[in-house]
């Protein structure tokens, strides 16, 4: 079942209002717009036939027209010719010709209005359906909108899960920063110890250099008194 029932419907329709209320807007202005081309089709298909008929019994009425016109001079000549007998038929022909002309020319009078209401109704009826796409436009670019900051939100996340990796990142490079730097006293003071240690070391070697060479001068006495 359509959103119109008759094109009445469709001129008077406050498409807003019905968009507004409506459940899901997207489907009823697609349904709106298909149901108004598919009416306006079949307008302008009715008003060009009746533009037709209208042509056609234009075209009549101009040939009755131009028979009434033609039995009007054959009355004359045969007036002139003193033929009255003649002149009656001709101008009897005449009067029927005139009121089929008239007829026709009443049917035509009618179908322009037709026409005229026609035309009327394919303006209102495009009016609305231009208004219909440009609400649709409307719908797509807040649909679009939605879905730019939808995406945004998802990218916004995502770039918060990256700085919540960078800094845990951040923490673990800045406890292997800590462990060094503690290390670095540690190494200073075994650095230190080692020299200490060297240096007793060292004093030790020339405490027995020292020893060596006191029991040397020691023995050399000794042997020359042999």
């Amino acid at each position: 079942m359509g959103v119109f029932s008759r094109i009445g419907e469709i001129i008077n329709a406050n498409i807003n209002a019905m968009l507004d209320k409506a459940e899901d807007p997207n489907k009823m202005v697609r349904l709106m717009i298909n149901e108004m081309e598919d009416t306006l089709t079949r307008v302008k298909s009715s008003a060009a036939e009746v533009i037709a008929d209208r042509i056609r019994l234009s075209r009549e009425r101009d040939e009755l027209r131009m028979r009434a016109e033609d039995w009007e001079n054959k009355a004359t000549l045969a007036v002139t010719k003193g033929r009255d007998d003649l002149a009656r038929e001709a101008l009897e022909q005449k009067l029927t010709y005139d009121q089929r002309a008239a007829e026709a020319g009443k049917k035509v009078t009618e179908m322009e209005d037709v026409v005229r209401k026609y035309q009327l109704d394919i303006e209102r009826l495009e009016a609305q359906l231009n208004s219909a796409f440009q609400r649709q436009r409307e719908l797509q670019a807040k649909n679009k909108q939605a879905r730019n900051r939808k995406q945004v939100d998802s990218y916004l996340n995502t770039q918060d899960a990256f700085n919540k990796f960078e800094q845990f990142n951040r923490r673990l490079d800045r406890l292997e920063a800590e462990t060094e730097v503690m290390g670095y006293g540690q190494n200073e003071e075994q650095s230190l110890e080692q020299k200490f240690a060297e240096l007793e070391q060292s004093s030790r070697i020339e405490a027995e250099l020292q020893k060596l060479k006191n029991l040397k001068i020691n023995i050399k006495p000794t042997e020359q008194k042999d």
